[in-house]
């Protein structure tokens, strides 16, 4: 099975959720009831920080995969072109061949 590791907030996000939980106490609350509203805060900018992640991961894709368009739409298409070479080698043994034909009818004749 697989474990899900929970993350801690960082310590910017529990000071800045706190910030928010004691601006927004009321009169006649307690300190117990500030850290669950403080928590509740923490936990909804976490929630909010992966949406925003999220988001710029799906742009991020986005924008990518429309810049590989334009980009196969700028690129001429390449052309190949096939060079055959040929190699030497045929063609002198061909030649030797009619030349040693030739010397061998020419020492025939002359029998």
């Amino acid at each position: 099975m697989a474990k899900k590791s929970y993350k801690l907030p960082s310590n910017e996000t529990q000071e800045q959720a706190l910030k928010i939980a004691r601006s927004s106490q009321r009169p006649g609350q307690t300190k117990e009831q500030t850290k669950l509203i403080a928590q509740g805060i923490e936990k909804g900018i976490q929630n909010y920080k992966k949406q925003q992640k999220s988001r710029s991961r799906e742009l991020d894709k986005k924008l990518k995969s429309a810049s590989r368009k334009v980009i196969e739409e700028q690129a001429p298409e390449r052309q190949t072109i096939v060079e055959y070479k040929q190699h030497l080698l045929p063609w002198v043994l061909l030649l030797l061949t009619w030349l040693g034909v030739i010397a061998y009818y020419f020492v025939e004749i002359s029998y």
